[in-house]
């Protein structure tokens, strides 16, 4: 989905600054230690929502870049501690491993900093409903049997965010929020429509195999709640493009959350401002 053809009712309401509240929120594909990762709009996000469950569903630090190079800015280091802080306080917080994220494969069924490690998990619906949640990497082809084309593209696709990012850059300083020019090429090409339609069917299809009613997943940043063939298929997104969770509210309604805009940003901008504004003249 293009941010811009999100309707207005599934986008974050920014001056209200009230915490919500949900059963379960599901967030994957941040690449902490890319340039890519929009970090700071995660961490506002993190900041006014709050869950009894929170299910990082892979790809949540890239390992891939890292190995090229290190890249780790504060905000990559505030979003480590904020989930930490999370778990510490009670919130049941599940990694499942992704793509990008691979080594963690080596300490499944551990913890760390009362943060669960899995390979998957499953999640029961207020209705009773189970929910298979997988990064869903594993059902890429590309990624199982030639992954040196995932790396390839990993690379051109690093360079086309890093234009998008000096895009984005001028549209904030117009006061304009983000806007992925990557999805927008990704869901006009025709063959990247078919792999995602593919991934879809073939997702839904294993979870109807394993008797789940249906499926949350990650890895294609393409955030999505529907049906297909009486499966429940549910993408949560990414924060790299969509700026995006899949939440169960505590009525049991699944809905997708997309946060194009860094309310914390402009709070202190207004904090300030009110405060120059309240000083006694001097003159």
């Amino acid at each position: 989905m293009d941010p811009k053809d999100i309707p207005d009712d599934t986008l974050a309401e920014i001056p209200d600054a009230e915490v919500r509240h949900y059963r379960a929120i599901w967030i994957s594909d941040i690449h902490l230690g890319t340039s890519g990762c929009k970090a700071d709009f995660l961490l506002d996000f993190l900041r006014v929502n709050e869950s009894d469950q929170l299910y990082l569903v892979g790809d949540i630090v890239d390992g891939w870049q890292l190995k090229r190079g290190w890249y780790w800015k504060q905000s990559h280091n505030d979003v480590v501690q904020k989930i930490l802080r999370k778990a510490r306080k009670g919130t049941k917080v599940t990694y499942i491993v992704g793509n990008h994220d691979e080594a963690l494969r080596e300490f499944l069924g551990m913890r760390f900093g009362e943060i669960l490690i899995e390979n998957e998990a499953v999640h029961e619906l207020r209705d009773g409903r189970r929910l298979w949640v997988t990064h869903g990497d594993l059902f890429d082809g590309v990624i199982q049997y030639a992954k040196w084309l995932a790396y390839l593209g990993d690379t051109a696709y690093t360079v086309a965010l890093k234009v998008n990012d000096h895009f984005n850059y001028l549209r904030h300083k117009m006061g304009m929020s983000y806007w992925s020019l990557s999805q927008y090429l990704k869901h006009r090409v025709k063959n990247a429509v078919s792999f995602i339609t593919a991934f879809e069917e073939a997702l839904t299809t294993e979870a109807r195999r394993r008797g789940y009613d249906g499926v949350v997943c990650g890895h294609i940043h393409r955030p999505e709640i529907r049906e297909i063939d009486g499966t429940l298929y549910c993408n949560d997104g990414d924060w790299v493009e969509s700026l995006s969770a899949l939440v169960e509210t505590h009525e049991g309604e699944l809905k997708l959350v997309y946060w194009p805009h860094r309310r914390f940003e402009k709070d202190l901008k207004a904090k300030k401002e009110a405060k120059a504004y309240a000083q006694p003249s001097t003159v």
